[in-house]
């Protein structure tokens, strides 16, 4: 396995090498090739600069063009186009017509209305233009106006031969772009890219097959990031500035030959590695057969330790049988426990109601001693409604074992938190507590059942005043916000809370004893995520803490529905 690893780190480590050293050295050759290329191209553009200078002030055809006789100046531009190596050169007359050409298929044409005629009649320099021509391609040249008395009798035009130069540099491996201070492309040896931005060219390439994808991933394991591909082939590239109108050439050449020479140095290293390989497994196949000589040396112990296991299974078999009457013993176990648990839930969710019902009888027999019996019937519907909230809260415990889920209605949550606040009434005013609510003016709909909700912010408010109890200022905000999610927040300025990872499970309360159970909070959140909620707490600065019922709002139409 060392062997295999070191393997596998040395020829990672020659693939990096030598593919960074094999690039830096085709990079170099593709420079200089690049500067020469670059070169040419200024050679040719500066040689065929001069030919409009040359020709304009040719007497032979100034005289020409002031006698209208053409006969033989078409004749003398096609022996000047082969001294020069131009494409073509052209004479117009004053009016833009061409009157004499190397191309005497051209002649009587008119460019009057052409770059070529507009910028040399508007200068007095040779000037260089370009513009689409007859057969679809760009067409580069070079025109000066031609004088005679200081009158302009003509324009003398030379078309150069940037066409052909590439089409000779298009057999090379190498791909090559010009393109203008815009980025569009004047001039390449791959033709499709005319007239398109280089942008453009190299994002326009056809997608790759599965398989093509696949071997591209597989070439390119060497880590060298490919500048642009064509034809699938990873390419790496080179700008340089031409000097010339702003120009610039591109030079786009294939990883290829690297990947070949870096792959031929890797497969030397694999047949090496090989052939350590397998004198390795010649050596480890000896060792082999003398260990089984002592193998067979050992097959007697082996009989004996397997009448040995056989024993121990039979043992072990008698021992998973004891486990199964434990485990049925831990469950009746579990389920006396879970009974102990909701007879807890009980008393804890009935003492809310039975302290509001004490208040409210107090209440009610002080007010028959002052002969106050209408305010008493008062109180003594209160103790009614809560009797009936008693019942229903005996109906609801069961959803801190099972899932609800059943009889869900439309629910006003600015309700419920009033009912809460109405059942906490006693508490907080005889703690004198600031309370300060906050709900918007508009329902609050959510879907749930009023009696399970009304539980979770009683919860959330006893919480809440028994945390403020031994402190002489006490502040309580009410925040009901309706969005997507209704988020009802109750915070309170207490010490807040010590540990708020098991706040919410079972029997943890930081209560003193006798005061609760710890099951008023782990009740509150099975609610919550029964109705597909959540049940939040946080502490805020610089005390007092935050709880926060988090419950999915329904839509208006939903509403109307279930009325």
């Amino acid at each position: 396995m060392f062997i295999i690893i070191t393997a596998f780190a040395v020829m990672y480590l020659s693939n990096l090498y030598f593919s960074e050293r094999f690039t830096q050295k085709t990079r170099g050759n593709a420079e200089r090739q690049l500067s020469l290329y670059s070169g040419r191209i200024i050679s040719d553009l500066q040689r065929s600069s001069v030919v409009p200078l040359l020709l304009s002030r040719d007497t032979t055809l100034i005289a020409a063009l002031n006698s209208s006789d053409f006969v033989a100046s078409s004749q003398r531009l096609i022996s000047y186009q082969d001294d020069i190596g131009a494409k073509e050169i052209s004479l117009l007359n004053a009016e833009g017509r061409i009157v004499a050409t190397s191309n005497r298929q051209k002649l009587g044409s008119f460019l009057n209305n052409q770059p070529v005629y507009v910028a040399a009649i508007r200068g007095s320099d040779t000037v260089f233009t370009s513009f689409e021509n007859e057969s679809g391609g760009t067409g580069y040249y070079f025109s000066r106006r031609v004088q005679s008395s200081n009158q302009t009798v003509g324009i003398i035009v030379v078309e150069v031969d940037l066409d052909g130069l590439f089409d000779t540099w298009s057999k090379n491996d190498a791909t090559l772009i010009v393109t203008d201070s815009e980025g569009k492309i004047l001039l390449s040896t791959e033709r499709q890219f005319q007239n398109q931005t280089l942008v453009e060219a190299l994002s326009n390439q056809p997608v790759l097959t599965t398989m093509e994808r696949a071997l591209r991933a597989t070439g390119e394991w060497s880590g060298s990031v490919a500048d642009a591909y064509i034809r699938g082939q990873p390419l790496f590239r080179i700008d340089e500035k031409v000097p010339f109108q702003g120009w610039n050439i591109v030079y786009l050449a294939s990883y290829e030959s690297i990947r070949a020479r870096v792959n031929g140095i890797l497969a030397l290293e694999i047949m090496g590695y090989a052939m350590v390989l397998a004198v390795m497994f010649y050596i480890m196949s000896k060792r082999a057969m003398r260990k089984s000589f002592v193998f067979q040396a050992e097959s007697a112990e082996l009989r004996a330790l397997n009448d040995q296991l056989t024993l121990e299974i039979s043992q072990r078999e008698e021992a998973e049988r004891n486990l199964q009457v434990a485990e049925q013993s831990l469950a009746q176990s579990s389920k006396l426990a879970a009974l102990g648990e909701m007879s807890a839930a009980v008393s804890h969710e009935l003492n809310q109601p039975l302290a509001a019902m004490r208040t409210y009888l107090a209440g009610a027999k002080l007010l028959l001693k002052r002969r106050r019996p209408e305010e008493a019937i008062s109180s003594f519907q209160r103790i009614d409604d809560l009797i009936e909230r008693m019942g229903a809260i005996t109906r609801q415990l069961k959803s801190y074992a099972r899932k609800g889920g059943d009889d869900l209605q439309p629910v006003d949550l600015r309700t419920a938190v009033q009912g809460s606040m109405s059942m906490m009434s006693p508490q907080l005013n005889q703690l004198e507590i600031e309370i300060t609510e906050t709900m918007p003016k508009h329902p609050v709909m959510i879907l749930g059942d009023m009696v399970r909700i009304e539980q979770v912010i009683v919860n959330l408010l006893r919480n809440a005043i028994d945390s403020m109890k031994v402190q002489g200022d006490r502040q309580l905000d009410i925040l009901l916000v309706a969005g997507k999610m209704a988020k009802l927040s109750i915070k309170d300025n207490g010490p807040g809370i010590e540990n708020l990872d098991n706040l919410f499970e079972p029997f943890y309360t930081t209560k003193q004893p006798g005061d609760g159970v710890g099951l008023g909070l782990a009740i509150s959140s099975g609610i919550a995520n029964d109705l597909g909620g959540r049940l939040l707490a946080r502490n805020v600065s610089p005390r007092g803490a935050v709880f926060e019922f988090q419950i999915p709002m329904i839509k208006q139409e939903t509403v109307k529905a279930a009325e």
